[in-house]
């Protein structure tokens, strides 16, 4: 048995469509939300800023509704399967806020055991983001060997910093900056789940 802990990205890694478009189409505010993903791809706009700006445009929906919709996600099942069994080994890292992803977190059976951004709510409103993630405090408190996936821009910090990192394009295109820090890129569900087994 080896001693790797395993780090995950939830959104389009262990959820089968990234959240954020999915769940803005059903709201009606998809083409903003494209348009600040656009602009950060492009380098026009820094990716915590684009962040909160989404965070922005979602203050206005409530988070019940936010929660039912992101928790109807459907998720990658081998691979959540694969860190339900291993869970003492695993951890969830996003930088989605706590208030958006609660139930969709239960559904992985990994509520504590998750590194995540911070935000205030009342009244089934958000009020502000607390805190983003910040995956160089996340690495420092791993005290052994990391094998970490993930697929978007945000991600690529953390798959530097491991001892593998692994890109996974099964849901959406691998960003430029995962595949630049990348030792793996994995393209199937299936072929996903049979590397990190190899790892165990």
């Amino acid at each position: 048995m080896s001693g790797y802990v395993f780090l995950f990205e939830l959104d389009a890694v262990i959820t089968r469509q990234e959240m954020l478009p999915a769940i803005s189409r059903k709201l009606g505010i998809y083409e903003q939300m494209c348009s600040l993903t656009e602009r950060t791809v492009q380098g026009e706009l820094p990716y915590k800023q684009s962040f909160l700006q989404k965070a922005e445009l979602l203050k206005k929906v409530p988070l019940s509704l936010l929660r039912r919709l992101s928790g109807g996600l459907p998720l990658n099942e081998k691979l959540a399967e694969f860190i339900r069994i291993h869970r003492h080994r695993c951890h969830i890292v996003t930088v989605l806020p706590d208030v958006w992803i609660r139930e969709l977190i239960e559904k992985t059976g990994m509520e504590d055991r998750i590194f995540c951004s911070r935000a205030s709510a009342e009244h089934d409103y958000i009020q502000n983001i607390v805190s983003i993630l910040d995956q160089n405090t996340v690495m420092k408190q791993m005290n052994l060997p990391c094998v970490a996936v993930g697929a978007g821009n945000y991600d690529a910090q953390i798959i530097q910093a491991a001892e593998i990192g692994i890109g996974y394009g099964g849901v959406r295109s691998i960003s430029p900056a995962v595949l630049a820090s990348a030792s793996h890129a994995v393209y199937q569900e299936e072929k996903l789940v049979e590397f990190l087994e190899r790892l165990l």
